[in-house]
């Protein structure tokens, strides 16, 4: 699937993330749920970040998948993390974790910092928006 992509030069120019996608007429959009960095169990994978952050990304495309689709199809990716300190003292860990999934796609993006997720030892939950081909 090919989004058409739009970073108005007004807002400058994105580093990871894309300001909008707009996607082909006759898709089909699927939500995601928020998904943290668990395994099947629903028990944390390990209370690295990098490693919440990329077990929290394989589940939300393992939905994606599970539909038809793939990590391309994602169109929008909201990440919220209890620790921003954390998240910005791994950015390169996190950008190399972030390729092996997703490739050069960069969905429209947000990230929150929150003061909690559900599970204590959560630090990282990741939803998504998906456009699957008609």
């Amino acid at each position: 699937m090919t989004f058409e992509i739009f970073n108005p030069e007004s807002l400058g120019k994105p580093s990871g993330w894309s300001n909008g996608l707009l996607a082909p007429a006759g898709s089909r959009v699927l939500f995601v749920a928020g998904q943290a960095g668990s395994d099947e169990t629903g028990a944390i994978v390990s209370d690295d970040f990098v490693d919440q952050f990329d077990a929290a990304l394989a589940r939300a495309i393992t939905v994606v998948e599970e539909v038809g689709g793939g990590p391309e199809n994602i169109a929008r990716l909201t990440i919220f993390v209890t620790d921003m300190a954390e998240y910005r003292a791994s950015l390169k860990p996190l950008g190399e974790r972030y390729r092996q999934r997703m490739g050069r796609h960069y969905p429209a993006m947000a990230l929150v910092a929150v003061s909690e997720l559900v599970d204590p030892r959560a630090k990282v939950e990741i939803e998504a928006t998906a456009v699957i081909p008609g």
